[in-house]
């Protein structure tokens, strides 16, 4: 083993169970921010290729089902005037920076990561609606949209764990101790798996074959 992989096990297997865990929150931030970042990039070249030709083909428009122009040309796509995706563009670069201050030991003031807490919130509460919009009413999925919902589900969860396991939500003194059982017990990362699951579940049951036909 190279004296770099034996630094790198060392790091991730920390005997302090606290900042093991920790290491490994920012490190599955890091990992579903760049994911997001890249889904961005590639979404947003997308718009911009719709804007100026919207009868376009797009790379990710497989078939019927699995089609990123036909989610793309529906008003949803476009809520706050632009693509949606711009506001990924935005976000997940101060996510990247964050989880990499966190890799690196240095731990942000209380009230900075309440509040992004909250940003992230409400960012997973956007994309899930966008997804909603997308399964329900476009009756289409985009591939890129849904690896946007899957890594932005698991950073929501990971930053949620450190800002409870940190006390940086500001919660009651009864709720906290709860919120600090069930992260101990590790029922956040059941709820992350459940909820995925549901997601596929859904996918699969509505559309099944017709994914790849």
């Amino acid at each position: 083993m190279s004296s770099t992989a034996r630094r790198l096990k060392e790091y991730f297997t920390h005997e302090d169970a606290k900042i093991r865990d920790n290491r490994w929150i920012f490190l599955s931030m890091l990992i579903g921010a760049l994911i997001s970042l890249t889904a961005a990039f590639v979404l947003s070249n997308e718009a911009v290729t719709i804007a100026a030709n919207p009868h376009a083909t797009l790379s990710c428009s497989i078939n019927v089902v699995l089609n990123c122009a036909t989610v793309a040309r529906d008003p949803s796509a476009h809520m706050f005037g632009f693509p949606n995706s711009f506001l990924g563009l935005i976000a997940e670069p101060v996510v990247i920076t964050v989880a990499v201050a966190g890799l690196a030991g240095i731990k942000f003031p209380r009230k900075f990561m309440f509040a992004a807490q909250i940003g992230y919130t409400l960012g997973f509460l956007f994309a899930i609606l966008l997804f909603s919009i997308s399964f329900f009413v476009i009756g289409a999925l985009c591939p890129w949209c849904l690896l946007v919902t899957l890594s932005t589900s698991f950073v929501f969860a990971s930053i949620t764990r450190y800002n409870i396991r940190e006390g940086n939500l500001f919660l009651p003194a009864k709720v906290e101790k709860k919120c600090h059982r069930f992260i101990e017990k590790d029922y956040d990362k059941l709820a992350l798996y459940i909820f995925v699951a549901i997601l596929v579940a859904m996918i699969v049951i509505k559309y099944g074959g017709a994914l790849f036909a």
